[in-house]
């Protein structure tokens, strides 16, 4: 008769075995439905595969060791295991370190509401903002049509962050409006010598996109979703434990059935 310890092992698994099957299929269509997702959208392709495909190893090891009582495929489950919990251990640890902001404050000397490059980590400056991804960063905000919700430019009210920083001149520039995207410089120049002033373009694909304004408000958003992923990470690793004290169980339960079977 199988044990709690088993049969609960047995469940969770076969849950996750789905899911794992569940991300590999939305792996296959993205790479397979070219004109119904965009670039941006298909880029997530391989991620999503690889994930897939280890949720469902993992699984399949779990549900194996539980069903047959195998306690060497239970072993490598729970080694799998325990290595997944020292990630997201050192994963929580890391996106709290990259996202804190007193780190950005002692490296750029300003208040947080006056955002620089400088109020956010170097790893996040050197591996988010560097050029070769945000050129990519870039073109998924154009292929997004980011900046042509022309109703939500009517008020600065109704403008996020990212948009007012990425899809307007700063406001300091004193820069003549004309419609949603298009604004020009006044006759004598604009208003203070910034360099978003001169980076700003009327072309669509190029608007604010390099401005110093955008980059700091994609940071700061980026920065705000990555402390949200922190708390998620965190339920999950609790989950994680439970599930990994449950598999202990189940290995003491199969080591216990076979000493009865042979004493």
């Amino acid at each position: 008769m199988a044990r709690p310890s088993n049969v609960m092992i047995m469940i969770l698994n076969l849950i996750t075995l789905l899911v794992g099957l569940l991300a590999i299929g939305l792996s296959f269509w993205f790479a397979v439905d070219k004109n119904g997702s965009s670039p941006c959208i298909r880029g997530l392709q391989k991620p999503i595969l690889y994930i897939g495909l280890a949720i469902f190893v993992v699984s399949f090891l779990g549900l194996v060791g539980s069903c047959c009582k195998n306690s060497f495929f239970l072993w490598i489950y729970l080694f799998i295991l325990f290595l997944l919990i020292l990630g997201m251990i050192a994963f929580t640890i890391f996106t709290i370190i990259v996202t804190n902001k007193g780190i950005g404050r002692a490296l750029s000397n300003r208040g947080v509401d006056k955002h620089r490059l400088g109020d956010y980590s170097k790893w996040l400056q050197k591996y988010v903002v560097n050029a070769d991804n945000w050129d990519e960063i870039k073109s998924c905000l154009v292929d997004a049509h980011f900046c042509t919700r022309k109703s939500e430019f009517i008020s600065t009210k109704s403008v996020s962050a990212t948009q007012s920083g990425c899809c307007k001149p700063p406001t300091y520039c004193g820069f003549e409006y004309h419609n949603e995207t298009y604004w020009t410089m006044p006759k004598k120049g604009p208003a203070v010598p910034d360099q978003d002033c001169k980076v700003w373009s009327n072309d669509q694909t190029q608007l604010c996109f390099d401005c110093q304004s955008c980059k700091t408000a994609f940071l700061d958003n980026l920065k705000r979703e990555w402390r949200t992923l922190a708390i998620i990470n965190a339920v999950i690793l609790v989950f994680v434990i439970i599930v990994y004290s449950i598999g202990c169980c189940a290995l003491r339960s199969n080591r216990s059935s076979k000493y009865q079977k042979y004493r």
